[in-house]
């Protein structure tokens, strides 16, 4: 993690290594944990496989992901990898299809201009979570969800979070909140949440956070804490079990649940359908899923 944080914070990180592929990934969420670990499985996968390869990091920047897209062209890579909406980047996606130069998709999106994207199945994350909280609150009370449209595999957590809720008729989603990620949305989550609580003084007037991945979830986790409301039983989900979540879920406060992804295997999967494009192999699978696991005070330990 040390090493790839370092090289990343210098722009790029590169290995000049026996077989002389060149790759290049792009990304302007380094600064959520998901995508570090996403890079440290394709960097592992990547070394195995003998490539040069470049991580460039645009910083919340998904307008200059085309350029840095135009860049790889120019460079004449054999490959590029993104995580970002594919949509958002469409031009810079042309610009690589022209080249004949294959991008897959690293928890992206689907889109036709990909050779594959590569992620874990959202719509069931989406429903194991959200029915979780359906199911502890009894199928009754207001529910706060924390979302971010922009990004088409956490988009559909939210839309099928939606259907769950809306098909228990004595849930009602409160707010739907779009936090501000610049710092991976823990801090501005937290004030979204003491906002709403400090409009909803009364016990039981939240019953539960459900949020698209987890640092919402702590965010909301704090503003609960603070304001003294711990005890009330607001149930909080998250997505992805990160660290930090999994010693929320460990420590039996609020937090109570999370969907482990293997950011790691989503990684060396990419680099996989990297390696299959490269050779010219046809990829058939627009999406290639990699297995989650719900995680609660049960299995957080495991």
């Amino acid at each position: 993690m040390n090493k790839l944080l370092l090289s990343v914070a210098a722009f790029a990180m590169s290995a000049t290594l026996a077989h002389g592929q060149n790759v290049t990934v792009i990304t302007p969420y380094l600064a959520q944990p998901g995508t570090q670990m996403y890079l440290e499985g394709f960097e592992a996968a990547a070394t195995d496989q003998g490539w040069n390869y470049n991580v460039i990091d645009t910083a919340g920047d998904v307008a200059a992901v085309i350029s840095r897209i135009e860049d790889a062209v120019t460079q004449k890579v054999d490959a590029i990898v993104i995580n970002v909406d594919p949509a958002q980047v469409a031009a810079g996606l042309e610009v690589a299809a022209e080249a004949g130069i294959p991008v897959i998709g690293m928890d992206s999106g689907a889109d036709p201009l990909l050779a594959t994207n590569v992620t874990s199945n959202g719509y069931a994350m989406a429903a194991n979570t959200a029915v979780y909280v359906a199911n502890r609150i009894k199928g009754e009370g207001k529910v706060v969800m924390f979302v971010f449209d922009a990004f088409p595999p956490v988009q559909i957590r939210g839309v099928i979070a939606d259907a769950v809720f809306g098909n228990f008729p004595d849930i009602e989603v409160m707010d739907r909140i779009t936090p501000d990620v610049q710092d991976g949305g823990i801090a501005d989550s937290r004030a979204k949440m003491e906002a709403i609580l400090a409009a909803s003084p009364e016990e039981g007037s939240v019953a539960a956070v459900w949020a698209a991945w987890d640092q919402p979830a702590l965010g909301a986790l704090q503003a609960i804490e603070d304001a003294g409301r711990s005890g009330e039983g607001i149930v909080i989900v998250g997505m992805d079990a990160n660290p930090q979540a999994r010693d929320a879920i460990a420590a039996g406060g609020n937090f109570e649940a999370s969907m482990a992804q293997d950011f790691q295997g989503i990684g060396s999967t990419v680099a996989q359908a990297v390696a299959r494009a490269i050779s010219g192999k046809e990829i058939k699978e627009s999406v290639i899923y990699v297995p989650t696991v719900l995680i609660t005070s049960a299995n957080v330990s495991e």
